[in-house]
């Protein structure tokens, strides 16, 4: 016998009242479309790498090891989900530098692809901040017990 505890649905999760299907779905189409603005190409070779110095790998496999057998579906969910905002707001940041080190014909178009760069980074970090929040929210459940216990046989 196995009991389950968490959200009965994944997919039922929403942030800021949207899926986080329509909420990556949003991401992507505003990401093509700023790229687009910027006229850049897929592939065009330009790369600018953000973040902390010295974590890389090791800093994932340090997350995947804090993610043990112990953690409730939920948990792992919203850890999952927090780990793929935090690479969405490594590659905004990254079109963000490419937008400011580009030419532009006015600077009144440099200012319009930056703007709307700086307005998905700005959606991506609420987007954080929200499933930061739940994911404080679901791990003190926890606390009151003294662990997030699995109950699977």
């Amino acid at each position: 016998m196995s009991l389950s505890i968490g959200f009965p649905n994944a997919a039922g999760i929403t942030i800021g009242g949207k899926s986080a299907a329509t909420v990556r779905a949003l991401g992507d189409a505003t990401e093509d479309a700023a790229a687009k603005a910027l006229g850049v190409k897929e592939g065009d070779g330009t790369q600018v790498k953000t973040g902390p110095v010295g974590l890389g790998e090791s800093a994932d496999a340090k997350a995947e090891s804090e993610t043990s057998d112990n953690t409730s579906v939920a948990v792992k969910v919203l850890l999952k989900r927090l780990k793929e905002l935090q690479q969405q707001l490594r590659e905004q940041q990254q079109q963000l530098a490419q937008a400011q080190a580009a030419s532009y014909p006015t600077p009144e178009a440099k200012t319009t692809a930056v703007t709307a760069i700086q307005g998905q980074v700005a959606q991506t970090n609420g987007a954080i901040l929200q499933v930061s929040a739940s994911l404080i929210k679901e791990m003190s459940k926890g606390s009151g017990t003294g662990s997030v216990i699995n109950t699977t046989a």
